[in-house]
């Protein structure tokens, strides 16, 4: 891996990459978020959407995606936020693709060994930035990768801020909402309030984290994913265009095919689904489409959620955190149309998780399905969808 000094530029391919922000946890010490901000020629985000962090997870033009923490950040132990970019993706207004970073409950002078890391999806280093000199900075420009000659060079920028992430970003062009108003003081009286019923949450579960991954691959392969994936629940997300299907299938423990999580027939595929990793072995995968296809194994936490409506097309993974109540579906396709629900087991000494057809039809249709709580839904058709809520 070259380490750059700060200022110095390194080529780097025009392919899809990965970017590590990454510091030792210490006990007090403040939580750390990464961003991207895309820029264009003046150096300006466009909008809103140019600003991609873990409360928008991705670029519009699906150049650019927030991946999440690699670990919980316990003190003494290595943390990352990540991010993903490809850069043959980017357009042509784009000029300039900052990584940021900011922290929440401190500065990064409390923070030992923080650095930025630059790999291809094999994990191949290509450039490492270490933050050496950090004091009362809330927020850094770590580095950005900015068009040149045609292709691309990462320039080590390492420039701070103590204004946090809203001053970096007012640099850039985005305009940050002001604050909310403060909170009555003592005596202050609240009015009589209607009685709401309480929301159940879903568990722990959906809060585990791991180092995201991306596999690249064409026709059917078999996908060995990170044994440091901790039993539980992932998304699996897959794109792959024109095949004439797209599957994913998990695998026992020889290896062999055991049964389908995806089936997608669709001409462009953009799908979600889950996968359960055991708790005594690796996660194996079996992909298989016609043309070259792009898998990421991440963490629940980058599923959707909702309490009262969504909308989506084809194959999804969506997490409900409502009360018990009615969904409504209505799916505008000419396929096969399921829900499933899974749920932590009940009994998990012999089940990894439960699971409960919801629905199962065919073509243009509005179905009606009873949910007890919340729980994990994956949805699959073959075209536009939409989902509410009466209770």
């Amino acid at each position: 891996m070259t380490q750059l000094p700060k200022g110095a530029h390194l080529p780097v391919p025009a392919r899809a990459l990965q970017v590590a922000v990454a510091w030792r946890a210490v006990a007090g010490g403040p939580d750390v978020d990464v961003s991207a901000l895309l820029l264009d020629g003046r150096g300006r985000v466009r909008g809103d959407g140019d600003l991609v962090f873990y409360g928008h997870v991705e670029h519009p033009s699906g150049a650019v995606r927030h991946l999440g923490r690699s670990a919980p950040g316990v003190p003494g132990s290595a943390a990352a936020d990540w991010l993903w970019l490809d850069l043959a993706r980017v357009e042509p207004a784009i000029g300039r693709i900052a990584i940021a970073a900011s922290t929440d409950g401190g500065t990064f002078g409390q923070l030992p060994e923080a650095d930025v890391r630059v790999t291809d999806l094999s994990g191949a280093p290509l450039a490492y930035v270490a933050l050496g000199d950090a004091t009362s900075e809330t927020a850094f420009v770590l580095g950005e990768f900015h068009r040149w000659e045609g292709g691309w060079r990462f320039h080590a920028v390492g420039q701070g801020y103590v204004s946090g992430l809203a001053g970096l970003a007012t640099d850039f062009g985005i305009v940050v909402e002001p604050p909310p108003a403060p909170i009555p003081g003592p005596g202050y009286v609240p009015p009589p309030a209607a009685h709401a019923a309480p929301v159940a949450h879903f568990g722990d579960p959906f809060l585990t984290s791991f180092r995201p991954s991306t596999h690249q691959g064409r026709g059917k392969e078999t996908v060995h994913c990170d044994p440091a994936l901790p039993p539980g629940w992932a998304l699996l997300e897959i794109e792959s265009n024109h095949s004439i299907s797209t599957t994913i299938e998990s695998c026992d423990s020889q290896g062999r095919a055991q049964g389908f999580l995806l089936m997608a027939y669709e001409d462009e595929v953009r799908a979600r689904t889950v996968a359960v990793v055991p708790p005594d072995r690796p996660l194996r995968l079996r992909v298989d489409a016609d043309t070259p296809w792009t898998l990421r194994v991440l963490p629940l936490s980058h599923a959707r959620r909702f309490d009262s409506h969504i909308e989506g097309r084809a194959h999804d993974l969506v997490v409900y955190e409502g009360p018990p109540g009615v969904l409504d579906f209505l799916h505008r396709g000419q396929s096969s149309f399921t829900v499933h629900r899974h749920t932590p087991p009940r009994e998990p000494e012999y089940d990894a998780e439960d699971q409960e057809l919801l629905v199962d039809e065919v073509g243009e249709v509005l179905v009606s399905a009873a949910v007890p709580g919340p729980g994990l839904l994956r949805i699959s058709g073959d075209g536009p969808w939409k989902c509410a809520v009466r209770r």
